[in-house]
């Protein structure tokens, strides 16, 4: 007789749902699928400055996850794990040349995008609008003009990022697309990704996590 196998406990996902990262996460975990459990943290939710978060994720930021015990935080990373474990040959491409085409864009918008627009995020949307800062605002803009410009430019005859499906490439862009193409603000006209932004969102998953209005 064999033995009963021993059922795995359900994912656990700490973050709230207007996090940018958190986003990138719940977009890869509802696309391949896996079933979770979404624990609020961060800004007003608190845990994060929690001993017992700390002690997961000495950064105290969002998202952690809990995957039967083993706990990664840093959400790229977390994509990466997610798609490698849950969906080799689907968004986890299995060719390590295409593959390292998708991290490409991955690193690319940790090191290139975010950093371009965030400051407009958060002074057009976190920040009363009596404290903003216009100079701040516009350098933050003419930054994301020059990055969007180079992922406008790579769309152009493709359909997707890497390759010719959605892939861990779209889970982190997606996110950071969403937000600048919905920012309050005057933007130049990007006809290849206002063309793959609205692929992506006619994706299931998509719909589900990427939310507005922009919080």
């Amino acid at each position: 007789m064999s033995e009963p196998t021993r059922e795995m406990a359900m994912l656990k996902i700490w973050g709230r749902t207007n996090s940018l990262n958190v986003q990138k996460a719940l977009l890869c975990l509802e696309e391949i699928g896996l079933p979770y459990v979404r624990i609020d943290a961060g800004l007003h939710f608190g845990v994060n400055d929690t001993p017992a978060y700390r002690a997961m994720n000495p950064n105290g930021l969002v998202p952690t996850i809990d995957d039967d015990g083993f706990v990664l935080w840093e959400s790229n990373s977390i994509v990466r794990y997610l798609a490698a474990t849950h969906s080799a040959g689907a968004i986890w491409l299995v060719d390590a040349k295409q593959r390292a085409l998708a991290e490409r864009w991955m690193d690319w918008q940790l090191s290139a995008f975010i950093p371009a627009i965030n400051a407009a995020f958060l002074q057009l949307v976190r920040t009363p609008p009596a404290q903003r800062q216009p100079d701040a605002i516009e350098a933050s803009r003419k930054a994301g003009e020059r990055a969007v410009a180079i992922l406008d430019a790579h769309l152009e005859g493709r359909d997707w990022l890497a390759g010719d499906q959605f892939t861990i490439a779209e889970c982190a862009i997606a996110p950071v697309a969403h937000r600048w193409l919905h920012l309050p603000m005057a933007r130049e006209p990007r006809p290849n990704i206002e063309r793959w932004y609205a692929s992506v969102m006619q994706r299931t998953a998509a719909q589900k996590v990427l939310l507005l209005p922009l919080t």
